[in-house]
């Protein structure tokens, strides 16, 4: 079974984006030119966006792919399809990784065991509620990226279907 998603690099240093190339590549199967933009929003750092189609799953190996580059601010989406819910991977140097479940309508699913551990740390005293229903939101990672997004209006977007 296949889907689609959209890789979103919001910042890069320049001397990392051909690193970001070869990773894609590698999950995708088949070589990868990304168009690499300017960001306005982080002078110095490079941006680029592209839709790719692949197995379920593809979504998992590209976060993973790029998770380990401290400089790198980036989304990954996956659309979902008749054998898998969609997800949303996005990570910022300063976060790290946020990953959540989607459904048909892109809103994020919170798995119930997850809801109840909030609700006990928050009647614990640990943590405040409204935090804690935030950062299962993702509301932490999308208020960072926020100002990278709107800064990446407009950026070509390119269709890339994985090798299979």
């Amino acid at each position: 079974m296949t889907t689609r998603g959209v890789l979103y690099v919001h910042s890069a240093p320049r001397a990392l984006c051909p690193h970001v190339e070869w990773a894609v590549a590698g999950v995708l199967g088949t070589r990868v030119n990304l168009d690499w933009i300017r960001q306005p929003a982080a002078p110095g750092t490079w941006r680029s966006e592209f839709s790719w189609q692949g197995q379920v799953g593809t979504a998992s190996k590209l976060a993973s792919a790029l998770r380990g580059w401290h400089l790198l601010r980036f989304e990954v989406t996956a659309e979902p399809c008749a054998t898998a819910e969609g997800e949303r991977y996005s990570c910022t140097p300063e976060l790290g990784i946020f990953h959540a479940v989607t459904g048909i309508h892109g809103d994020i699913l919170i798995p119930e065991d997850r809801l109840r551990a909030a609700l006990v740390r928050s009647q614990r005293g640990e943590t405040d509620l409204e935090a804690e229903l935030a950062k299962l939101l993702g509301k932490p990672w999308d208020d960072e990226l926020e100002p990278f997004r709107y800064a990446g209006e407009g950026a070509p977007v390119r269709w890339l279907h994985q090798v299979v």
